[in-house]
């Protein structure tokens, strides 16, 4: 009789540290913690517009989304990288994430091309850039790490103002790669239907802020400042809380998904979230040529000009500018730009004079050819 009860007894025990054991095993994922990440900020400002800036529109965004999500889902812990106007460097914005055990990264940027032309928006993903349109946003933001004290410290020896660095580090892939083309899909499709935006699709690029993220990672350009109605959309309290909103949804199904699927994306849902990124790629390769020959016309200011190729670093006393160079009749020329309009440019030329470049003067582009100021102001006019 005590034989039996001990073994009965025995057997409870046992079995109930099994099922203690299995409830561990089986947990069902949650997504717990999201990081936001306002792109630029403090003395980096990111790209600007005729009104509005990058680092301004970000923020405003980013504190938007992450009041909504805290108000429908009370138990999930919103990180932001900054709250305020501050600078963080790059590779501090992924460890913050990384420390906090984040379960997605959003980073929340706006876009720019020297065309005012181009308009939509684009969810980007670490990988490989298939057009050189991609490679030049990624290139942009990769930029502001000159900023940074000791910066190749940081990032392997990447250096930003050597083109080969970009082409290189864009082969990295992210381990997160299919969660993340998961929710960048569905930011871009509720972009379309509820915001009423145009999408210009999930993209790849070599972003280092998306690089050392251990966890799903997305860089959002939420639209172009240098086109005057996106910048007017992107500047308002209605279109940043519907753009917040549209995030915020593709948030709330990539949640729903996740924890439906043990934090796993089905293989036939990864071969058609690639196929019709690759359809957008392909369209998107036509729209770009399309954008450069709608009008092509930017200013920029040219404050240097040198037989050999200097770094970036050089030019300290600009370092909030967005600063570029060409190669032409064998001199390195450096330029602060793309601007959308003469007045923007002529602002500018002051700003780099007083910064030590007395020489410095403003110069007109179309279709990435120099064409002269009058000619520039005639077609300006129409």
């Amino acid at each position: 009789m005590l034989i039996g009860a001990f073994t009965v007894a025995f057997i409870a025990l046992t079995s109930f540290g099994t099922n203690e054991i299995n409830e561990k095993v089986i947990t069902p994922y949650q997504l717990k913690t999201v990081v936001i990440d306002p792109g630029h900020g403090g003395n980096d400002h990111g790209c600007s517009g005729t009104k509005n800036n990058e680092k301004t529109v970000a923020l405003n965004l980013s504190l938007k989304l992450g009041a909504i999500i805290e108000k429908n889902y009370p138990g999930v812990k919103v990180i932001y990288t900054r709250k305020t106007d501050v600078f963080v460097e790059l590779h501090e914005r992924a460890a913050i994430a990384n420390r906090n055990n984040a379960d997605l990264f959003i980073c929340i940027h706006c876009n720019a091309n020297p065309s005012t032309s181009p308009f939509g928006t684009e969810t980007y993903v670490m990988g490989l850039h298939k057009t050189e349109a991609n490679l030049n946003v990624a290139k942009r933001e990769n930029d502001v790490i000159l900023l940074e004290d000791n910066y190749n410290q940081h990032y392997d020896g990447f250096n930003p103002s050597n083109p080969a660095s970009h082409i290189i580090f864009s082969l990295n892939q992210h381990a997160f790669m299919e969660q993340s083309i998961l929710f960048a899909s569905g930011v871009e499709k509720y972009m379309k239907s509820h915001a009423k935006r145009s999408s210009r699709g999930v993209k790849q690029a070599g972003f280092l802020v998306l690089w050392k993220t251990g966890m799903p990672s997305v860089l959002i350009e939420t639209g172009f400042l240098t086109n005057v109605n996106e910048e007017k959309f992107l500047g308002s309290d209605a279109g940043q809380t519907a753009i917040a909103e549209s995030i915020f949804y593709a948030f709330r199904d990539y949640k729903n998904d996740m924890e439906n699927n043990s934090g796993k994306v089905s293989e036939e849902k990864v071969i058609a979230l690639e196929a019709e990124m690759t359809k957008k790629e392909i369209e998107g390769q036509t729209v770009a040529q399309s954008d450069l020959t709608a009008k092509g016309l930017a200013f920029n200011v040219q404050f240097y000009a040198s037989a050999t190729e200097e770094s970036l670093a050089k030019f300290s006393s600009l370092n909030k500018e967005n600063i570029t160079f060409v190669k032409e009749s064998g001199m390195y020329k450096y330029r602060i730009g793309p601007f959308a309009t003469i007045e923007e440019a002529t602002k500018k030329q002051s700003l780099a004079r007083e910064g030590g470049y007395k020489d410095a003067f403003v110069i007109a582009v179309k279709d990435g050819k120099r064409i002269s100021i009058e000619e520039a102001k005639a077609l300006s006019a129409k």
